[in-house]
């Protein structure tokens, strides 16, 4: 299986996973054969990128999925409910949260042992959402790993599927602005974190520990961060590991103003920021569960030789095992 760029698909293509349109409705099964009309439909509903089955894979190097592609559904849509009925009512519907949380934990203390091998696709209108979803994986995948309890992962993942929900309040013109923002239009999107922060407060049902994921996830080690330019431990834990998890995510998906970047390209840019704007503690646990060459990547060797990822070792998933293909 193969994430691959829309504009780069071509007829004849076998889908590997199922596609999602924004509300959750299924686009094309998976195992279908892409046609010139299906590969154009997609790109009228800006769908970015697709899986397609490789045929350099054999079936038993599939990729194990860490949360089912059911749940993250589910829950994608779950966020998009609640974030709609604050617009409406005010409010926010904690306990749909907390039972969505509860089965992304629940699965993901099932596959603790698997690699985080591929991120998911959203279609552009779609990114906040998904944002949210795969910034609770992340976030209690690391906790996982640092050996938090459960109650700690269905708290944190609570705080964590709903850190963006300042934005609500942020112009979605500024938001998705594809050019650079001038400074008072940043002053704005900066605002997010207190907005977030004042909504998810005013919930009894919320921890407070939870709600200042909201307030901290763009505070950064060395203090040069926002809205208060806490330092080091000022920091809650909470917020520094959705902090890691939050520009990771942000960094893979495609967005209106660029293009993604690649998994390890993403980690390096992570582990440059390790001790001055992340939490070095909670990148090395993030490093342990996020592979760096998903399977089904190609790579150029040393050698000349170009191979294939088909695993990741679990213990060190920087160094993927390799099918060579062409030698």
């Amino acid at each position: 299986m193969r994430k691959m760029s829309i504009s780069k698909v071509f007829p004849g293509m076998v889908t590997a996973r199922t596609i999602y349109s924004s509300s959750g409705h299924v686009l094309l099964s998976k195992g279908i054969s892409l046609n010139p009309m299906f590969i154009r439909r997609l790109k009228e509903l800006k769908i970015p990128a697709v899986y397609v089955q490789e045929g350099y894979l054999r079936e038993r190097d599939e990729v194990e999925d860490i949360v089912s592609e059911k749940t993250r559904m589910e829950t994608q849509q779950t966020v998009r409910r609640i974030f709609s009925e604050i617009n409406r009512h005010k409010r926010v519907n904690i306990m749909a949260a907390k039972a969505a949380v509860n089965n992304i934990v629940d699965e993901l203390l099932r596959n603790r042992r698997v690699v985080i091998n591929l991120t998911d696709i959203r279609s552009y209108d779609d990114y906040i959402f998904g944002h949210c979803v795969n910034v609770c994986i992340l976030s209690v995948m690391t906790a996982i790993t640092l050996e938090y309890n459960e109650l700690q992962l269905r708290d944190l993942g609570v705080g964590a599927i709903l850190h963006d929900i300042g934005k609500l309040l942020v112009s979605k013109e500024i938001l998705d602005k594809p050019g650079k923002l001038t400074p008072a239009e940043m002053d704005t999107v900066k605002e997010h974190s207190r907005h977030g922060f004042a909504i998810l407060r005013e919930h009894q049902e919320l921890s407070l520990l939870a709600a200042h994921i909201a307030f901290q996830h763009h505070e950064k080690v060395d203090g040069t961060g926002y809205p208060r330019g806490l330092k080091g431990s000022e920091i809650l834990e909470f917020s520094r590991i959705a902090a890691v998890a939050d520009v990771y995510d942000a960094l893979t998906a495609d967005r209106v103003y660029r293009k993604a970047f690649m998994p390890h390209e993403a980690l390096k840019i992570i582990s440059e920021g390790s001790g001055t704007h992340f939490d070095s503690e909670v990148v090395r646990a993030f490093m342990k569960k996020v592979a760096p060459f998903p399977v089904g990547t190609i790579i150029a060797l040393n050698s000349g030789d170009v191979g294939i990822v088909v695993d990741n070792h679990r213990k060190n998933p920087a160094r993927p095992v390799i099918r060579i293909v062409l030698s």
